[in-house]
């Protein structure tokens, strides 16, 4: 097995396994490697790249039961399977936790297309399989930090952000990137029937945060497809910034170059501001993020300067006032 070395911006990677048999594995060798620090190995898929993408699922199954036995530094447990697809917010589907999963089966995900345009030489629509096909997939353990002052360690399983701009081309002046979630006017889902933001949901990251090695595209976690309620069938993870950038469901990628409109900010730009970088010194308008909720833990935690990716990240904000840049 060709085993290669994480660069030091991942927590970690390793090939995909279902839930149990990731557990059970990673709570052996942690007893082995209790002391153990830095990063985990990179484990990329090759020959999931070259097979059909008619099937995600098909993908994904392949990998299931091979994992890199590379040792395992990373020192936070997963959330389970039920926490993170069972406590969600994606308010197209709800404005509760419940929601989502409650409301899954009314988002279709197939077929599913993607318009590429703005600023870039090959825009076009691409089916998900035209998005997929070129891509190696991986595994990446994140942690995700709520705005709302909870969090989750996730394995999600996709690719590169960066490597799939890249292939539409941007031009020079292309200096932002902006993302759209799925809105049909004339069969909108449960969330959308309620003006509770100005539909559809819009996203949107300056060039260079797009195109940083952690900026990731989901397409599945636990080694499974991306179930509904976690975005599917292609969602953006930015692990630094807090998880309402992460867009969900993404029909739409524009090159821009003026700063595009964000829909949290257009809500409410006291409150969600358009880098939304985790910063535990600035707090919400209405509540502290010095402290956080890790999801299936009782006590708090202190919140990570960037989610704990601040030696990775800070060099993007280098001369900004992280307090006025919220």
């Amino acid at each position: 097995m060709l085993i290669k070395r994480a660069q030091a911006h991942l927590l970690k990677e390793h090939q995909v396994t279902d839930e149990t048999l990731y557990r059970s594995r990673r709570q052996f060798i942690k007893q082995g490697l209790s002391g153990a620090s830095g990063l985990a190995l990179a484990s990329y898929l090759p020959a999931l790249a070259q097979a059909s993408i008619d099937s995600l699922d098909s993908r994904l199954a392949q990998a299931k039961n091979t994992f890199n036995r590379g040792p395992l530094a990373i020192e936070e447990d997963l959330n389970s399977w039920d926490e993170i697809t069972s406590y969600n917010n994606y308010y197209e589907l709800g404005t509760g936790k419940e929601d989502p999963k409650r409301n899954a089966a009314a988002l279709q995900t197939s077929p599913w297309t993607v318009t590429v345009e703005g600023e870039c030489a090959k825009p076009g629509q691409f089916n998900l399989e035209d998005i997929l096909r070129p891509h190696p997939l991986e595994e990446r353990i994140y942690r995700l930090r709520c705005v709302e002052a909870w969090s989750m360690v996730i394995p999600w399983v996709g690719f590169s952000l960066a490597d799939l701009l890249r292939r539409f081309e941007p031009t020079g002046r292309a200096k932002y990137v902006a993302f759209e979630t799925l809105y049909d006017k004339k069969n909108p889902l449960p969330g959308q029937r309620r003006r509770v933001l100005d539909w559809p949901y819009r996203e949107g990251l300056r060039m260079d945060e797009a195109m940083h090695p952690l900026s990731f595209m989901a397409v599945g976690l636990y080694g499974k497809t991306l179930p509904n309620q976690n975005g599917a069938p292609l969602r953006l993870v930015v692990p630094w910034k807090y998880g309402f950038k992460s867009i969900k469901s993404i029909v739409k990628i524009r090159f821009t170059e003026k700063q595009p409109p964000t829909s949290w900010n257009m809500s409410g730009p006291s409150e969600y501001g358009f880098y939304s970088n985790v910063n535990p010194r600035v707090s919400h308008p209405r509540w502290s993020q010095s402290r956080e909720r890790r999801i299936g833990e009782l006590f708090k935690r202190e919140t990570l300067m960037f989610n704990g990716y601040e030696e990775q990240v800070a060099s993007l904000y280098q001369g900004m006032n992280l307090r006025k840049h919220y």
